[in-house]
């Protein structure tokens, strides 16, 4: 039986981390945004952030050209954004996590895997600012059932997660019965960063089982 998908649950997503975010942004100084990301090597948080506000406000414009979101397209992106002050790049950063809620809906999950995408890159930004709660927080649970029904509709690698903080397991992956599905104890954040290939130094211990970490990496 097919998922049913929650088409509010992207942009309510988003929508949480938009209040969080913003305002942690505009208490940095201008120094911080040209702090290093772990999770996206030769990449700043101004750079983070260009890409960010820049893919939003491709979706809310409906401007999907050829090679949209490639490695080429995100790097012109920023380039575009280059002559701005940091606050310009966060100011269309929160119009766009404001906007983009709807269009999203409207996509049948064709864009719900970008709304993951920008809430994972916002704990990029706290893990480079040493920031606690990176890829955790109130979205938290709408990003780990979001990313379980994105790797199941995918047919990525089967995996049950038992979480700390929650009472029943998490089902991520399908395997069509073909293999029997690996096993994640340890917190909601780990499980995150390892589906993300973000770096896990200094994540808690955690236990995993059938299941090689390169395999779970749904941006690998």
């Amino acid at each position: 039986m097919p998922d049913v998908r929650d088409p509010e649950q992207p942009g309510r997503l988003l929508t949480i981390e938009r209040d969080a975010l913003i305002p942690l942004l505009r208490s940095r100084a201008d120094e911080d945004f040209a702090l290093p990301v772990a999770a996206c090597p030769g990449w700043s948080v101004r750079a983070v952030l260009a890409h960010c506000s820049a893919a939003l406000t491709r979706v809310v414009e409906k401007r999907f050209e050829e090679g949209v979101f490639s490695p080429a397209t995100n790097d012109r992106d920023i380039a575009e954004r280059d002559d701005w002050t940091n606050a310009r790049i966060v100011d269309e950063l929160e119009r766009g996590l404001f906007e983009v809620g709807p269009v999203i809906a409207r996509a049948d999950g064709k864009l719900d895997g970008l709304a993951l995408g920008e809430w994972v890159h916002a704990g990029d930004v706290r893990e480079a600012f040493g920031e606690p709660g990176a890829y955790g927080g109130a979205g938290l649970p709408d990003a780990l059932a979001l990313l379980a029904r994105i790797t199941r509709e995918r047919g990525h690698v089967p995996l049950h997660a038992d979480l700390d903080d929650q009472d029943e397991p998490l089902r991520l992956g399908e395997s069509g019965g073909e293999r029997p599905p690996g096993r994640f104890i340890g917190d909601g954040p780990t499980l995150v960063r390892l589906y993300t290939g973000r770096p896990l130094d200094g994540a808690p211990g955690f236990e995993l089982a059938g299941v090689e970490a390169k395999e779970l990496n749904i941006f690998g």
